[in-house]
């Protein structure tokens, strides 16, 4: 779902700042037995009215095909492709009623947060239900708890903006998933509806979408708001761009030139592999602390959607999307083309999980750094740093957790709390790999070969066995990458990366980079949180940087605002991102609290550095192989 930014991993940098705010502050399913059978028609319908908005919620209206048994089971998705969480949509449901086809109202009965049983079932004639949206709902970070992923959830605003991911809004009948989808939606004509899905229906406000099946409707989001949005063509793909700036800070024209140069070099980094005619890029940008806080995407077979903060600077939301959308265009290789039958045939409510997340994530984050440096936007030394980040990153999770197993077993504990790992180790994994491949064949050959060999053996339509995927992959490359496999991901043994580094001539060094105001290096803040107020506390007993010392900060300080914006712990990484962006010797006010006293500390911007792990291109000897590896 994500993927590295050329200043730091937002989303690994949130993940691992609120476990370490959280630690400092603490310091100081089954299957059912009994099947039901498909229905005798194939096709349902679905009924959404966004003109009619109460309370943030729709109504969803289904009609269903004819049952041949006395009972059915609805569902709402427990959790969907992409996520890896168990997310409950169905608790987004408000009173769920069935009728039958004179208006009377059959029983119901609510077996789990996502499931109801309904009684009379060949009598069924329509289920409706109101649905509540996500965005306001998350707890400050997008990432609690009960949160959704925000790119995997929803809003209402009524008469500005919806965004639709279809799980959030229609279920499935037990056993009917593979049914056609027959879907309307009323809209006022004011706003666009951007989706990767053809609208049937040319009217300005109403929109029909028919697809061959449940998990085809889901794969394609929604969005709709004021029109917005630039097209264009990439190799025989058109791309559809459409932004949502509720105060148009920002706007598809302004953003476009930052993601049209990243689509164009992905193509030509990836050729043949991807054959897709239509792409859509849905990015929604959150206007306050009220709004969507979970930022990143979400990856679909043919559209990504994507959340991010409105109050982004447009250079730097320029970069995430081209960290982030290329991200999840790289899953168009895996494990959309290529993937195990867990992923093909999903279940929704009682997902079994593939083992290779390593490949599905972390190959794919790869891609989303290594095409940067194949296609001349980053250099070889950023390159280097973004993988020693993500070699630091994964030092603080479980190295020795055995890759595959916990794949399989990412929705439950332990293994849950290591899925932050398939961005960093998975991607370390996928470069391993990499350099691997390259070496046996003396730079001739790659991963991105072998994906491309995979993706011609199997594709779309064809899924793998999990089990059997290893011994296709050393058939396909070497001995030593099934040894790598066995050893490194299948096993429990540390990766030696410095190993696999020098195989390209490329050795581990220091180096400086810039920093941010309150972190002292990628993971590792200045700053912690009172979980009883949500204030932000400089850590008390630390050695503070030049800034904070310049401005005259202590430790155990409550910062209440700067540049007289308040923050908390609702709105922190809006204030380390806003941070990131400060120059050198502008002027600045810190409203801060100490000792019961309010005060207002003024000064300038200190530039940040910090020294890192990182590495460098050393061995001249393996200079070609070097540049077959990077630029190949």
């Amino acid at each position: 779902m994500w993927s590295y930014s050329k200043k730091f991993n937002f989303l690994v940098m949130k993940k691992l700042i609120l476990s370490a705010l959280l630690a400092l502050t603490l310091s100081n399913g089954n299957v059912s037995a009994q099947k039901k059978a498909p229905a005798k028609t194939t096709e349902l319908k679905v009924s959404i009215d966004l003109n009619q908005v109460k309370e943030d919620k729709v109504m969803v209206t289904i009609t269903p095909p004819k049952f041949t048994s006395n009972e059915i089971v609805f569902h709402i998705p427990k959790t969907v492709p992409g996520t890896y969480s168990y997310d409950n949509y169905g608790k987004l449901i408000d009173d769920l009623k069935a009728y039958d086809s004179k208006g009377k109202e059959i029983a119901t009965t609510k077996s789990d947060d996502n499931s109801w049983t309904i009684s009379k079932a060949k009598a069924l004639a329509k289920v409706t239900y109101w649905v509540n949206d996500t965005y306001d709902s998350e707890k400050g970070t997008g990432f609690g708890k009960d949160d959704i992923f925000s790119p995997a959830g929803s809003t209402i605003l009524e008469s500005k903006s919806f965004m639709l991911n279809n799980h959030c809004f229609v279920g499935y009948f037990e056993n009917n998933k593979e049914i056609k989808y027959n879907v309307t939606i009323k809209h006022p004509a004011s706003l666009f509806g951007a989706t990767s899905m053809v609208d049937l229906d040319k009217s300005d406000t109403v929109d029909n979408f028919v697809t061959s099946r449940y998990f085809d409707l889901v794969d394609n989001p929604i969005m709709y708001a004021k029109p917005d949005f630039e097209k264009f063509t990439v190799d025989g793909m058109e791309i559809l761009f459409s932004v949502y700036s509720p105060n148009g800070v920002h706007s598809a024209k302004s953003l476009l030139p930052y993601l049209e140069k990243t689509m164009r070099a992905q193509k030509a980094f990836l050729g043949s592999i991807n054959t897709n005619k239509r792409y859509t890029v849905l990015l929604y940008l959150a206007e306050n602390e009220n709004d969507a806080k979970g930022y990143g995407a979400l990856e679909h077979h043919t559209s990504t959607s994507v959340c991010f903060p409105e109050a982004m600077p447009a250079e730097d939301l320029g970069e995430q999307i081209k960290d982030v959308v290329s991200h999840e265009f790289f899953h168009t290789v895996t494990p959309l083309s290529i993937h195990s039958k867990e992923i093909q045939f999903f279940d929704y409510n009682n997902p079994k999980m593939s083992k290779h997340l390593w490949m599905y994530e972390g190959c794919t984050e790869y891609f989303a750094n290594l095409f940067q440096i194949n296609q001349g936007l980053i250099t070889a030394d950023e390159f280097y740093q973004r993988m020693a980040g993500k070699i630091s990153n994964a030092s603080n999770l479980n190295d020795t957790m055995p890759f595959t197993e916990m794949s399989a077993n990412v929705l439950v504990s332990p293994y849950k709390e290591q899925y932050l790992n398939v961005y960093e180790k998975g991607a370390l994994i996928g470069m391993c790999i990499d350099i691997i491949i390259r070496e046996k064949s003396n730079g001739e050959r790659g991963i991105l070969d072998l994906m491309k060999k995979l993706s011609k053996e199997y594709g779309p339509t064809k899924p793998f066995n999990d089990d059997e995927l290893f011994a296709k992959i050393t058939a396909l490359t070497y001995p030593e990458v099934g040894q790598f496999l066995a050893t490194y991901v299948a096993g429990n043994t540390p990766i030696p990366y410095d190993e696999y580094f020098g195989k390209m001539g490329v050795t581990k060094t220091k180096v400086t980079l810039p920093g941010n105001p309150f972190l002292k290096d990628q993971s590792t803040p200045y700053i912690t949180i009172n979980p009883n107020n949500k204030e932000i506390v400089i850590i008390p007993e630390t050695e503070l940087n030049d800034f904070m010392n310049g401005l005259g900060l202590r430790g155990g300080d409550v910062i209440l605002a700067i540049n007289d914006k308040a923050y908390n712990l609702d709105n922190i990484y809006d204030m380390i991102i806003g941070a990131q962006n400060w120059q050198t010797d502008d002027a600045i006010s810190v409203k801060i609290r100490r000792e019961g006293t309010v005060q207002t500390l003024t000064g300038k911007v200190k530039p940040s550095t910090m020294e890192v792990e990182g590495y460098k291109m050393s061995d001249t000897a393996k200079e070609k192989l070097n540049n077959a590896w990077l630029k190949g």
